[in-house]
């Protein structure tokens, strides 16, 4: 009786041992293979690609091999070859050791996704020099826009506990080629500057250091009043300049490796250059001046707005064009990828193809702050190829955001990219399994934007749960429609801004507490009227379209040619407006919202019939999500047409699907979410 016991306990061990949570992310190579691999040179780096290769690699003998010659200097100092097969052996050539070590993992990739037959003869170098995660991570380790959790850094316990995460998290991002972080949020506070925080960064600089990963940190502009007891923080103050000085060269004698600085400022009430009259590359050139001796850099971001009577979509390009060729080489301006604030789709930020003598990287949301938090499945994938993809037209035609950005049009001396992290402290990282799809896509989108969303999201499965054509064909199909399946249930045609007032997850067009800002409310981006809804920046409205080059500006401005998926983006359209399609504008919105109900259906039925091919865990875990996904469709759906009815006085097309609920209904919702400033 007692071994029966006993027995039975070890079960319920093992299947709590072996239980699937999601933690290994999509490195999954069974490990234990015993390579054989060489390399002519040592380094905690190389010897981390020797073991990687060592315990997975399923193949003939590998060689690890720095060699400095014109073919691989070719690549830059990320870049590396790959060449032989799996047969008789493989050759990984770079001439430094992050080369190798990436080689390392693009070899296990193609292992794992069984595209390692054959004859490789592959050469790869990244579009962008700084490919960077941002940490919206407060120093409480609460996660600003986070839905996956605490945040993994815990400061409570630094510097003299390490988690064994940090570097689970730096294996992760050089598997996909990511190669810095900015440790804590934006919204930043001055202890981040303090000598006691500056030991913690330290010991997970040192821990993410082998997988060359650099750390930076976000401040704030308002840090030499705050923490130096200065009588302000002008940047032209010479007092403040050497404070920054000082404080920088503290910095670089603990972390010498330190990469540099993240700045937010005059934004949402933050402090800045602008409250002593300066400029942003007044502030920025203070900071990079300091930085410039240890090779550090400033990113500068332009997400700025204020109130005022101006369209707010113009803000950035206006109060940044002027001062285009006015920034230190080592600044680089973070520009989000459209003029808004992440929404489900905007047209891209005009400041791309504009300024044309300084750098700017794109700034993408990685994190689902306004697509469905950590409880949708949407892949983004679709979405930043549209963003890459988009013609600026600032040197002819075929000058793509990635073109303005990548060093192509413009051969700035650093090029980059940010991804606003998605990463907590759950044990699958992301919240939602399929919010690690986002992660890998930005890593690889950042190292390649001319990969295709589809080869991501089907290397991403592969490596993730499995191989089986009769799970990928299915899930697949809904990783690519999912993001399409979302604009069309929150807010199809160009609408933006409907959420709900704090959380930004449920629908809330008739959003309207007292005392707040116009621009932070749904009516000032709907504009809904009897006449029609959407926002007007033709050149007879706030004249937004004029940002752009012709032909484009010329194309938004006609509401015959704008793009219907933008077309409330633009045009303050009648009601009755001829669709393309033949139906009016007000019919065509609500099949609209019913397409996006009906997808989300469909990715319950793609969904079920994949139990037994998958763990059950992970299985379930999706399903439920799904089915939260689908009721949340219903309810965006519901709300949103209920509410403009009251401005349309149309019906709901009768042969279309009617709402559930009623408007009063609806606006008794209130969703308990942790509100994040």
């Amino acid at each position: 009786m007692k071994k029966s016991i006993v027995f039975f306990c070890l079960v319920l061990l093992s299947v709590g041992l072996y239980a699937e949570d999601g933690s290994r992310l999509w490195l999954r190579a069974e490990t234990g293979q015993n390579a054989t691999v060489t390399a002519n040179k040592q380094s905690a780096t190389i010897n981390i690609a020797k073991q990687e290769l060592e315990s997975q690699w399923k193949g003939a003998p590998v060689q690890l091999n720095i060699i400095n010659n014109k073919d691989l200097q070719k690549l830059g100092k990320d870049g590396y070859r790959i060449t032989g097969n799996k047969l008789t052996g493989i050759s990984i050539l770079a001439t430094t050791e992050q080369g190798l070590l990436y080689g390392a993992y693009h070899l296990l990739r193609l292992q794992e996704t069984r595209s390692d037959a054959g004859m490789l003869n592959i050469a790869e170098s990244p579009k962008y020099d700084l490919r960077i995660l941002n940490h919206w991570d407060n120093l409480n380790r609460t996660v600003e826009r986070g839905y996956a959790g605490y945040s993994i850094w815990r400061w409570d316990q630094l510097p003299e506990q390490i988690s064994p995460r940090y570097k689970e998290y730096a294996r992760a991002n050089a598997s996909i080629g990511i190669n810095a972080t900015v440790l804590n949020n934006v919204n930043a506070t001055p202890d981040a500057l303090t000598p006691e925080f500056f030991q913690k960064v330290k010991v997970i600089a040192d821990e993410l250091r082998p997988y060359h990963i650099k750390v930076f940190l976000s401040i704030n502009f308002s840090s030499p009043k705050v923490l130096g007891g200065l009588e302000n923080s002008d940047p032209l103050n010479k007092d403040v300049r050497k404070w920054w000085k000082d404080k920088v060269k503290e910095i670089y004698n603990v972390i010498p490796d330190f990469g540099g600085f993240l700045v937010k400022a005059n934004s949402e009430g933050l402090p800045g250059p602008q409250d002593y009259g300066r400029t942003h590359a007044d502030g920025a050139n203070m900071l990079a001046e300091a930085l410039k001796p240890y090779k550090g850099i400033v990113m500068w971001r332009a997400f700025v707005y204020s109130p005022s009577d101006q369209d707010r979509a113009k803000q950035a390009f206006n109060e940044f064009m002027p001062l285009d060729g006015k920034f230190n080489d080592n600044v680089i301006v973070q520009v989000k990828n459209g003029p808004i604030d992440f929404q489900p789709r905007e047209p891209f930020s005009p400041l791309f193809g504009a300024m044309q003598k300084t750098p700017l990287m794109p700034e993408l949301q990685i994190t689902q702050e306004y697509l469905g938090h950590s409880k949708q499945l949407v892949y983004l994938g679709t979405q930043w190829k549209e963003f890459f993809e988009s013609d600026t037209y600032c040197k002819g035609a075929g000058s793509t955001v990635a073109k303005t950005t990548d060093g192509t049009l413009f051969p700035h001396k650093l090029t980059a990219i940010a991804g606003v992290a998605n990463i907590g402290e759950d044990a699958n990282w992301t919240g939602h399994h399929f919010g690690q799809s986002n992660w890998y896509a930005f890593g690889r989108l950042a190292w390649n934007h001319e990969l295709s969303a589809e080869q991501i999201a089907d290397e991403w499965l592969k490596m993730t749960f499995t191989n089986d054509v009769n799970f990928l064909t299915p899930v697949k199909e809904i990783m690519m429609d999912s993001w399409e399946a979302m604009v069309s249930y929150m807010m199809p045609l160009g609408l933006h801004h409907l959420f709900a007032w704090h959380h930004h997850y449920g629908p809330e067009p008739w959003c309207n507490p007292p005392g707040a800002r116009p621009d932070w409310l749904p009516s000032y981006y709907h504009k809904a009227s009897t006449f029609g809804i959407g926002f007007d920046r033709t050149t007879t409205g706030s004249n937004a379209v004029s940002q752009y080059f012709p032909p484009l500006n010329e194309i938004f401005n006609n509401i015959e040619t704008c793009p219907e998926n933008l077309l409330l983006w633009f045009h303050h359209a009648p009601w009755d407006h001829q669709m393309r399609g033949g139906r009016i504008l007000w019919d065509e919105l609500c099949y609209k919202y019913l397409l996006g109900v009906n997808q989300a259906r469909g990715f319950q039925k793609k969904w079920d019939p994949i139990e037994n091919l998958i763990d059950p865990e992970r299985f379930a875990d999706v399903q439920f999500k799904l089915k939260v996904q689908t009721r949340d469709a219903i309810w965006w759906k519901d709300a949103c047409l209920l509410y403009f009815q009251t401005f349309s006085k149309r019906p709901i097309p009768f042969e279309m699907e009617r709402p559930i609920h009623d408007l009063e209904e609806m606006k008794q919702i209130q969703l308990n979410l942790e509100h994040h400033n």
